[in-house]
């Protein structure tokens, strides 16, 4: 691995595990309480639905607490999708920290963000199908989370394109841009359906199309 390289990750593995510091650092019961009761009511149904009164009732707490809390009910929403993208992006860059070559890590990003959003339909449905429909959303600290996680898979295809594993007259964004938007197309119907994805056959399928691309013969 390029030092360069090696040094971004490192720097990405460092702020995450301070965010996960600060994460475990005096959280009031009452707060993870509340978390834990709209992550349940997640599973049943849809975010607008759900009224902060029932919250409450699930947490067993004060309603009040959840606007002491947080900044409302969509305030909490992004509580809740920090507190699963950190843990994510954590877990990714851990996981590909021992594998070497572009391709390869190209391949486990899919084959690791599809298994997610499949074992995690309260996360991917947060993520996929509510915080997106709120212009709010993209100046909000947790969509600097997802462009940390976009910016990782980035570095992964520029060293791809200085070790040669990459074609070099394609524009990484737009690589970048294919990779993300298929892996949601994908898993989209199975969310919206209720149904399970076969992720390894969805990642081999991806990985297929892309490679013969992208790939530098």
């Amino acid at each position: 691995m390029k030092k360069e390289n090696y040094d971004i990750m490192q720097k990405e593995t460092k702020n995450n595990s301070f965010c996960q510091n600060l994460a475990k650092v005096s959280v009031p019961p009452s707060r993870i309480k509340i978390t834990n009761a709209l992550k349940s009511l997640l599973k049943d149904k849809d975010f607008n639905s759900i009224t902060t009164a029932e919250i409450s009732r699930v947490a067993g707490v004060n309603e009040a607490l959840i606007y002491r809390h947080f900044d409302g009910k969509r305030g909490l929403l992004h509580t809740v999708l920090s507190e699963y993208l950190n843990e994510f992006v954590s877990n990714l860059i851990f996981d590909l920290k021992g594998i070497k070559g572009a391709i390869n890590k190209i391949r486990k990003f899919i084959w690791a963000t599809l298994h997610y959003y499949d074992d995690d339909r309260v996360f991917s449905q947060i993520l996929l199908l509510e915080v997106r429909n709120f212009p709010g959303y993209f100046e909000s600290e947790t969509y600097q989370i997802v462009k940390q996680y976009a910016g990782f898979l980035m570095k992964i295809i520029e060293e791809g394109i200085q070790s040669a594993e990459i074609r070099d007259d394609i524009v990484p964004a737009g690589i970048r841009q294919f990779i993300l938007g298929s892996i949601e197309h994908y898993c989209l119907p199975a969310l919206i359906y209720n149904k399970k994805m076969d992720c390894d056959i969805l990642a081999d399928n991806l990985c297929e199309i892309l490679f013969s691309g992208i790939k530098k013969h």
